[in-house]
């Protein structure tokens, strides 16, 4: 339980990436009071557990009544995955996040964000989806696992907000350059997550 549990943490969190994402909120917020950002940041994690706690419950359903297998999923899901912690190394942008024009839009407008794009995609994007699917595949019907995953997905996503709330701060103490650093690590560890998971597929297919 406490091996799942960590794994579940790292791969999520490595996903939201914390510090990455506390940046882009403050470019996306350049006019909001700092209780305005609070409450932004409070209704983007809950609406993001709920989205990632619903394909956590019904994802694996939803591939069943599609037809596809989980092994083809997991091997689909590493592969995509693998082009984000690409994107992550290399700073490139394939949209498996909030696009370029996606934050523009943002900041230019004077809507409340916290649904988009806080939540979805930044926080609730095609790749967490992706990660949440198969981590539920790998708990199984364990009670344990399933507790774990669910633990896991309730502290990376607390560790989210903390670092929203600390914005600001944050965002200065590592600077560009610190935030660019942190990225490129993250996204080799997310790189080397993405490998095992398409592996696992492939053993599962092969079986």
């Amino acid at each position: 339980m406490i091996d799942a549990f960590l794994y579940a943490l790292v791969a999520l969190t490595v996903i939201f990436d914390p510090p990455g994402t506390a940046a882009i909120f403050v470019g996306i917020t350049p006019n909001d009071t700092p209780r305005e950002r609070k409450e932004q940041a409070l209704r983007a994690t809950w609406i993001s557990f709920l989205v990632l706690a619903f394909f956590a419950i019904a994802g694996e359903w939803l591939l069943r009544a599609m037809g596809i297998s989980v092994a083809a999923f997991q091997i689909a899901g590493g592969i995509l995955l693998f082009v984000l912690a690409a994107d992550m190394v290399m700073q490139r942008d394939s949209g498996l996040r909030a696009t370029e024009k996606e934050r523009a839009a943002a900041v230019q407008t004077q809507n409340d964000i916290s649904v988009f794009p806080l939540a979805i995609p930044l926080l609730a994007g095609p790749g967490a989806m992706t990660t949440i699917v198969l981590l539920r595949g790998r708990a199984g019907e364990d009670p344990a696992l399933l507790a774990a995953l669910a633990l896991a997905l309730a502290v990376s996503l607390g560790f989210v907000l903390a670092a929203l709330l600390l914005a600001a701060p944050l965002t200065r103490l590592l600077g560009e350059f610190g935030n660019a650093v942190l990225s490129r690590v993250l996204g080799v560890v997310l790189a080397a997550l993405a490998a095992q998971i398409a592996l696992d597929g492939v053993r599962a297919a092969l079986e």
